[in-house]
């Protein structure tokens, strides 16, 4: 069974840090590009960053650019969200998505092109 399991979500003050972690399992880890999605109340779901399986290539959505950092530990099965920087407009439910590919493929954060999904982790960022 396809397993992702996303910690580390809770609540900082405006300019703090959080980290996040997805653990994955049930699945070849190292075949799959893996994203962070995120969804405020009344907003639709965001993507966030992805990162590839191989050679770490990485993207991020503008709004979080030069704040966030995703990172893979492929041993442990694993990605992580640093988040520093946090922001007010940075609360929501963040989820990490993984997408099987057969090959090297362009990164997106397009939620459709994922294939499996976790139960999310709330961030909340006071002002």
């Amino acid at each position: 069974e396809v397993q992702l399991v996303e910690s580390g979500g809770g609540l900082v003050q405006a300019g703090g840090s959080l980290r996040l972690s997805c653990a994955a399992s049930g699945f070849t880890f190292d075949d799959y590009y893996i994203g962070w999605f995120r969804q405020a109340p009344g907003k639709e779901r965001e993507g966030v960053s992805c990162i590839s399986y191989s050679d770490s290539r990485t993207h991020y959505a503008d709004s979080v650019n030069g704040r966030f950092t995703i990172s893979r530990d492929n041993a442990k099965n694993r990605v992580y969200l640093q988040m520093n920087s946090l922001k007010p407009e940075d609360t929501a439910v963040y989820y990490c998505a993984a997408r099987e590919t057969a090959s090297i493929v362009p990164l997106t954060i397009d939620g459709a092109e994922y294939d499996y999904w976790g139960q999310g982790t709330q961030v909340t960022v006071s002002s």
